[in-house]
């Protein structure tokens, strides 16, 4: 399929425009210069750095670039040369887990280090102290030692200028703040002399099965973030579905873990629509992160996608929602249509004549892309770049084109959506019948494409009202009325399914107290394997408060075993299982070794909790796989932050453009898994990480622009065919919850289920 240029123009004229055009800023300019897209798909694997021993979770450059700094499985910090490219410092911290974060804190000339880890310990290092020794540096003691934690630190979050703090988010349901100045070690979570007052965030029970639910629930946090443009904001996301944005400026004043709280009130929730109410308790976030200039944020799901909002949004503007407002866009309801999109002429030219030859070749090329992706759904093919070209035109040029264009891309996109069917394909088709709808409310299109849509959802009632009114719009068409009669008999054979079982007995369930669960009930226990049955009623078990959550280390010691004849294909090692029951959180000791209790406004039932407004989501990226690790990143890349970056579980890591949501760039990077993905501050330079020990470093040296680069994993397969292998991963049954990181490469091997 005919591909068309990016966003950010030709690189020539660009570098040009610095010396020749004194209306630019030559600042803007060179920001744009270090992640172009002439560069960006030149990247290729330059080197691997290898220091490490297990896997490598954190990767994090200083502020100026020079330095970057890891934490892996080993219990190991290392810090790499950018320049000469090699191992400056190698530290055995004395984590006696996996460490998941690391940072430099920032105004301390790189000197001071953090660590975060799976035993519940945060560790500050100062690198002076390393002055004269070797390479391998060994144990180095902390200058500071916090054990407050209960459970596995996974983030840290520093302020852009203030070398005193630095902030940790823990699966334990709170993010403290360790100052410096006030003290440089706590006693360990449960002892007697437990009193360290440095929890910001109370969120023990700040998590939300779906929007209509009041939070009751531990929000174990998994990611954090402090805005670099307005150090005030703070962003966390945990184990629901919900990112919380928090003004710490409002925030109370820090407290111990004495007694749990209500969780305080934030500036903004942000989820999409579609997962606001979805219920499972397996859907969390695993990053959030703040765009460059402060004004997006970015969240990464498990068994999701990737998606972008907007911080700053106009009350009751169409980017918030609250509760209700995702069944009324699957409500047949009269719309009206909305008259400021019925004007003929582009809102481009009402910036002045010197626009409109530009715009008159932007209109051309949306006319062009439009038709290339009407006939890839009348021919069934390159049904993919077909929906890249529909994002095209309403993404990047939805200000150019006119309610006419506006109407048949939305039609077109949503038709090419259902026919693809990746995950949440028909939520997303949803929206755009919805948005075609407001703009032709007799749109016979908008009304086909909505009914197939909430057919394949499994809203057979919903989708009939749309059939009936696509056949009320267009009499003698026999796809309405074909699609009427199949709805017709989907709710006949629920209606007679129904009666079945009614007439049966429904079977009485298991009392909980008396059930045990074995092993493989545990990791085996498998989720709905579709959009459809997500959207269907919940399970006794999801509507309860006793969700176990699962969390098993199958870790080798790979030390001893070298010399020893053991049986080939076989793991060995230790196996440590730990459960945490949801419904005994109110009987769970604290850290001081009390029981704490909820505050009276807790106990309030559903019918008495508002709901808070949540922002929507802006733009989705797709293609990638997101289940087996809940440290995976995804990232702006570069200053400007026009391309966003993930992971994945299929040892590749993706790029995309973010206007837009199209795919740039697909690279392998990982025998297994690559969950780190960080840009350098300055340059056109990328360092990944995973399962592997290695870190590895792209920069653009290739010698043609292409979307797909190999790396040391091998040949790379077709880009369709890699992306349609990870759809299938993420709609599966959650069978395969023991997650193999690594294979009998000598490195640990753990076996992760979470949230079961």
């Amino acid at each position: 399929m005919e591909e068309w240029p990016f966003h950010d123009g030709n690189v020539h004229n660009l570098v040009e425009s610095r010396h020749t055009d004194i209306r630019l800023n030559r600042h803007d300019v060179d920001h744009s210069l270090q992640m172009h897209s002439s560069l960006v798909r030149r990247l290729s694997l330059e080197r691997e750095l290898e220091g490490h021993q297990g896997c490598v979770n954190a990767v994090t450059w200083n502020s100026n670039g020079s330095l970057l700094i890891s934490g892996s499985d080993d219990a190991r910090i290392n810090i790499w040369s950018y320049h000469g490219r090699k191992l400056l410092h190698s530290i055995e911290t004395g984590h006696s887990a996996n460490i998941f974060c690391t940072k430099f804190i920032p105004e301390t000339s790189d000197e001071l280090v953090v660590s975060g880890a799976g035993d519940a310990e945060v560790r500050l290092f100062n690198l002076s102290r390393l002055n004269g020794r070797g390479l391998n540096d060994g144990a180095i003691t902390p200058s500071a030692l916090y054990q407050c934690h209960t459970r596995r630190v996974k983030k840290l979050a520093v302020e852009v200028g203030n070398p005193n703090v630095v902030w940790s988010a823990s699966e334990d349901g709170t993010l403290r703040q360790h100052d410096f100045r006030e003290g440089t070690s706590c006693p360990p979570a449960g002892s007697s002399q437990q009193e360290c007052r440095n929890v910001l965030l109370d969120l023990r029970y700040g998590a939300k099965r779906s929007l209509a639910d009041p939070p009751k629930h531990t929000l174990a946090l998994k990611s954090c973030d402090i805005s670099s443009t307005r150090p005030h904001l703070l962003l966390v996301g945990g184990n629901d579905a919900f990112a919380r944005l928090y003004d710490r400026r409002m925030l109370p004043p820090l407290t111990s873990c004495r007694k749990r709280m209500s969780p305080p009130a934030c500036v903004n929730y942000f989820c999409p629509m579609h997962l606001s109410d979805r219920g499972r308790s397996s859907l969390h976030l695993t990053h959030v992160t703040f765009s460059p200039d402060g004004e997006e944020v970015l969240l990464s799901y498990s068994g999701e996608h990737v998606y972008l909002m907007d911080i700053n949004h106009a009350s009751g503007s169409s980017m918030q929602y609250s509760l209700g407002d995702a069944s009324k866009l699957m409500t047949f309801t009269p719309v009206v249509n909305r008259l400021e999109l019925q004007t003929s002429v582009s809102s481009a030219f009402q910036n002045g004549l010197w626009r409109r030859s530009n715009i008159a070749a932007r209109i051309e090329k949306c006319s062009m892309l439009l038709e290339m992706a009407k006939r890839s759904l009348q021919e069934g093919t390159n049904i993919f770049h077909a929906i890249e070209a529909c994002n095209e035109v309403i993404d990047g040029h939805g200000t150019d084109i006119g309610p006419k264009v506006r109407h048949e891309c939305f039609c077109t996109r949503a038709a090419l959506l259902l026919k693809r069917k990746w995950k949440n394909d028909a939520h997303i088709a949803i929206r755009d019948c919805h948005n075609a709808r407001t703009i032709d409310s007799s749109s016979f299109r908008a009304h086909y494409f909505m009914a197939e849509a909430l057919e394949q959802l499994g809203k057979f009632k919903e989708a009939l009202d749309f059939a009936v009114a696509a056949q009320c719009l267009s009499p003698s068409d026999t796809m309405a009325a074909e699609k009427v009669d199949n709805i017709k008999k989907h709710l006949a054979a629920d209606e007679a399914e129904k009666n079945n079982k009614s007439s049966d007995g429904a079977p009485k369930s298991e009392p909980r107290t008396g059930r045990i669960l074995s092993l493989s009930d545990i990791l085996y226990r498998s989720e709905a394997n579709s959009d459809a049955s997500q959207d269907g009623l919940r399970s006794e078990r999801e509507d309860s408060d006793y969700d176990e959550e699962l969390e098993l280390d199958f870790e080798t010691s790979i030390s001893g075993d070298e010399g020893r004849d053991v049986e080939p294909n076989i793991l060995h090692g230790s196996l440590n299982l730990r459960f945490h029951r949801r419904g005994e959180s109110t009987r769970e000791t604290g850290a001081n070794g009390s029981c704490g209790s909820p505050s009276s406004s807790l106990q309030n039932d559903r019918a008495a909790y508002q709901s808070e407004a949540v922002i929507d989501m802006k733009r989705r990226y797709v293609g990638h796989c997101n289940v087996g690790t809940d440290i995976k990143q995804a990232s702006f890349l570069g200053q400007r932050g026009e391309y966003v970056a993930s992971g994945s579980d299929d040892g590749r890591w993706f790029i995309w453009e973010k206007r837009t949501g199209r795919l740039i760039k697909m690279l392998l990077g990982d025998d297994a898994v690559v969950n780190c993905v960080q840009c350098h501050p300055f340059d056109c330079f990328v360092a990944t990480s995973g399962i592997d020990s290695t870190i590895k470093l792209w920069t653009p040296t290739a010698a043609f622009p292409s979307m797909v680069a190999g790396g040391s994993a091998g040949p790379e397969t077709s880009v369709l065919e890699a992306m349609e292998n990870n759809q299938r991963k993420l709609c599966r049954n959650r069978e395969a919850i023991l997650f193999h990181r690594g294979k009998h490469k000598g490195k640990d091997v753990s076996l992760v289920a979470q949230k079961i």
